[in-house]
């Protein structure tokens, strides 16, 4: 679905006062937008805009339902923390049992600081330096995915300097191209991540012969925002076959299989996977193996949990397009810029409408008898047109929507975006100097501030003077 016709609903008549419930389990409950049973418009009034507020309920309940799907294997759920690392996100998971997929140093400093168990993290990415390295096997993480012959060595190096054994497993890149953005494919050949089927065996050999590496398991992801079990099946198909060599060639005994994450939701480009269909499949190719699988969903469990509420700024008429000016933009929400990314955005709150009977000239509020029609408020000034939601930001590419037909916001009005739980305020940037936003977490019908916005004193707090 292209941008040009996603389209926020209009209230009619027969839903009006009635509770409507949007995607990523937001309500809306007379005409006002709400996370549970907390109004948006209310947030963003107490905690200014641009903000962001995630839903902790529906992040357990994705949770849930990704164990429910791959429920015969008993999956390890590694977060995949880039999406949000949030520590009060961070906190929620582990709470529930999961554990997390880090590609950095400072990423397991999160985990650890929100009490994710170490022995439940798995270290990927293919640049992690000798200090992280050192500091992870220090932290005893669950296992490093290496990605190349070179960071094998440097591993196993590290390790032997401290006295101590590295688990680890290889990232395979099986060469299977998945149907999303070029950006977020990365299981391709021509991509950086992994090494080819056979340069993982071989790796698997020098690995078993290495005092201070001990091989535990293989790995394998292919991309983000996937939404058919193909791809996932194939790349599945590719490494079980690897790990079936590396076990009769080099003699290692790999304990789990992590299949990655990049499980679509829905949006604006298309519906969301059909986890249930992947993990029967997935159940049947693992049959009667001793393997344990691991997952690694990011944008699964937190994308569709959080919104971007900003306040319209102007409406700008100019050249026959219509621009809505919004006080958020690309340094809080890069994705619709660089990825394509089609974000939903509806108003946080709708204007009154009012009952006009067919035969009375004068409007009445809310229906007191059959038959007439409910109006806006202010009736035909209401315009559904096509507009540019745009930021403040001095760059052209700044935009949050383009060719978005909605009804023409007035300026004030709190607006909020779809879909910006994850690969949001996590790639967020201090661009044109704008301090970042808040972050609200909101659960069993409480809202907790869990980031303060910055203040422009954080924007020079690491500089010094010449």
């Amino acid at each position: 679905m292209g941008e040009g016709v996603l389209t926020e609903r209009l209230p009619s008549a027969d839903r009006a006062g009635v509770d409507e419930t949007l995607h990523g389990g937001l309500v809306r409950s007379n005409d006002a937008l709400r996370s549970g049973t907390v109004p948006l418009e209310e947030l963003a009034c107490r905690h200014g805009t641009p903000l962001f507020v995630y839903d902790g309920d529906r992040i357990l309940a994705r949770l849930a339902a990704l164990r429910e799907a791959f429920a015969p294997m008993r999956p390890l759920v590694a977060y995949s923390v880039k999406a949000n690392p949030n520590l009060a996100v961070l906190e929620l998971l582990a709470g529930a049992g999961a554990g997390a997929d880090i590609v950095s140093g400072g990423e397991l400093y999160r985990c650890l600081r929100a009490g994710v168990p170490a022995g439940k993290v798995v270290f990927a990415g293919v640049g992690k330096t000798r200090a992280e390295m050192r500091d992870a096997l220090q932290a005893g993480i669950k296992s490093f995915h290496v990605e190349s012959a070179p960071e094998m060595e440097a591993l196993g190096s590290v390790a032997a300097e401290v006295g101590g054994v590295a688990p680890m497993g290889v990232r395979v890149n099986p060469d299977v191209a998945s149907p999303t953005h070029e950006y977020t494919r990365t299981g391709h050949a021509a991509a950086k991540f992994g090494v080819a089927p056979e340069q993982a065996v071989a790796l698997y050999r020098r690995a078993a012969a290495h005092d201070a590496l001990r091989p535990v398991g293989i790995d394998v992801h292919v991309g983000s925002q996937i939404r058919e079990p193909e791809p996932f099946l194939r790349a599945l198909d590719v490494v079980l076959e690897v790990a079936k060599l590396a076990e009769r060639e080099a003699g290692v005994a790999l304990e789990y299989v992590d299949m990655g994450g990049g499980f679509g939701i829905a949006d604006g480009k298309g519906g969301e996977l059909d986890l249930e269909a992947l993990g029967e499949q997935v159940a049947a190719r693992l049959a009667g193996s001793d393997r344990a699988l691991v997952v690694e969903p990011g944008r699964f469990l937190v994308g569709d949990a959080g919104v971007l509420l900003t306040r319209v700024l102007y409406v700008k008429r100019s050249a026959g397009k219509t621009f809505v000016v919004t006080d958020a933009g690309m340094t809080e929400l890069i994705r619709p810029s660089h990825y394509g990314g089609v974000h939903g955005i509806s108003p946080a709150s709708r204007p009154p409408l009012e009952f006009r009977a067919e035969d009375e000239p004068g409007p009445r509020r809310r229906p007191s008898k059959p038959g007439g029609r409910l109006e806006p408020v202010d009736g035909p000034k209401r315009r559904v047109e096509t507009v540019d939601v745009v930021g403040p930001v001095c760059e052209q590419g700044d935009f949050l929507a383009r060719d978005r037909v909605m009804t023409v916001p007035d300026p004030g009005a709190i607006l909020c975006v779809h879909q910006a739980g994850a690969y949001a305020f996590a790639m967020a940037s201090n661009y044109n100097s704008r301090p970042r936003p808040a972050e609200v977490l909101v659960r069993g019908g409480e809202a907790a501030l869990v980031r303060r916005r910055e203040r422009f004193s954080d924007l020079v707090r690491g500089e010094l003077h010449a």
